[in-house]
């Protein structure tokens, strides 16, 4: 849940980002019941467009997507000045020091190997989203 100055507490906004619609079904069975607010997108270039029109909270990030990958993704939300304070947690098979500290590097809040554990999930989304600087 995220609170936002002069609102009551509201459920906080999770984008999920990933080509693959198993993956997304996963995640939402995985967060649904911790009450967030989800919605999905299927590549680098929808999402950017949905967090333009209506940032979320929390943006969970695949890395390997056709097109624009989760890399440039994450760059590009940290660019604007409107979308800056978006948290980004990636998510990606690629387990590596590398693909972790070029996803850093990009300017993800977190990284997390596929495949994700439904309890080190909800804790680190919890995490990011109580963590100071995510409301607007």
């Amino acid at each position: 849940m995220s609170v936002r100055p002069g609102q009551a507490r509201t459920p906080a906004h999770v984008l999920i980002v990933d080509d693959e619609r198993t993956n997304r079904t996963l995640l939402e069975i995985m967060l649904e019941p911790e009450g967030y607010v989800l919605s999905f997108a299927t590549n680098g270039e929808e999402a950017l467009v949905m967090i333009s029109r209506d940032a979320p909270d929390l943006v969970l990030l695949d890395v390997m997507m056709p097109g624009i990958n989760g890399y440039v993704v994450a760059a590009r939300i940290k660019e604007m000045n409107a979308t800056r304070q978006v948290r980004v947690l990636m998510l990606s098979s690629l387990y590596d020091s590398n693909s972790r500290a070029h996803g850093m590097g990009a300017g993800a809040d977190g990284f997390l190997t596929k495949p994700v554990d439904r309890t080190e999930l909800c804790e680190r989304v919890r995490a990011m989203l109580s963590a100071p600087g995510t409301a607007e």
